[in-house]
C-alpha cells in the first residue's frame, strides 16, 4: 500500500512537471518528455486507463498554462486551438506502444522511443495537410510532402527529447526496482 501510494504521487509529479517543462519559454519546437512520458505510462502502468490518462493530463495542464500565458499576452502560442482534439487522439494513442514494451529490453524500449514520435510525425502532418491546419499547403502530394517537410524540425527535437527523457524515465525507473526497493525490503 505505501509503495502504491508513492507510485501515484510519483506520477503526479511526473505529470506536473513535463506539464511545465513543455510551457518554458524559446525551448526547442519538440523538444518535451511528454512522448517518453506516453511511453513509460504504457509500460509501468497496469491500469491502461490511468496509462492513457496521464499524459493527457500532463498535456491538458500545459494547455491550460499556454492559454493562460496567450490570455495574457505572454506567448503567442495558444494553449486551445482548432483541431487540438485530433492531437489529443493521435497523442493518447501513442499510450499504447507502451504496452508493448519489455521495460528490461533496452532493445525495446528504443524501438519504442523512435517509433512513437515517427507515428505521431506521420499521423498529425498528414491530420494538418488534410483539415488545412498549419501553412495550409495544396491539397496535392507536392502540398503534403511540403507538409511534411514543414514538420521535420519538430520531430527531430521530439526524436531527441524521446529518447532523452526516456532514458531518464526507464533508466530511473529499472534503478528504482533493482536497487532501492530490495534495499528497503518492499
Amino acid at each position: 500500500m505505501k509503495y502504491a501510494k508513492y507510485t501515484l504521487s510519483s506520477l503526479l509529479l511526473l505529470v506536473l512537471i513535463a506539464a511545465l517543462y513543455r510551457v518554458i519559454p524559446d525551448r526547442p519546437w519538440g523538444f518535451a518528455p511528454q512522448f517518453a512520458m506516453t511511453l513509460f505510462c504504457g509500460t509501468v502502468i497496469k491500469d491502461r486507463k490511468i496509462a492513457l490518462l496521464l499524459p493527457l493530463l500532463s498535456m491538458f495542464i500545459s494547455d491550460v498554462l499556454y492559454q493562460l500565458l496567450y490570455i495574457q499576452g505572454l506567448t503567442s502560442i495558444e494553449g486551445f486551438y482548432e483541431g487540438m482534439i485530433w492531437n489529443y487522439i493521435i497523442f493518447g494513442s501513442l499510450s499504447v506502444i507502451g504496452f508493448f514494451i519489455n521495460s528490461n529490453s533496452v532493445k525495446s524500449i528504443f524501438k519504442g522511443a523512435v517509433l512513437s514520435p515517427t507515428i505521431y510525425f506521420i499521423v498529425s502532418n498528414f491530420v494538418t495537410w488534410i483539415s488545412g491546419g498549419g501553412l495550409q499547403r495544396s491539397k496535392t502530394l507536392s502540398g503534403l510532402m511540403q507538409a511534411y517537410v514543414d514538420g521535420i524540425p519538430f520531430y527531430g527535437n521530439s526524436l531527441v527529447a524521446t529518447l532523452v527523457f526516456g532514458s531518464i524515465l526507464f533508466g530511473t525507473n529499472h534503478l528504482v526496482i533493482k536497487k532501492v526497493l530490495p534495499q528497503q525490503g518492499s
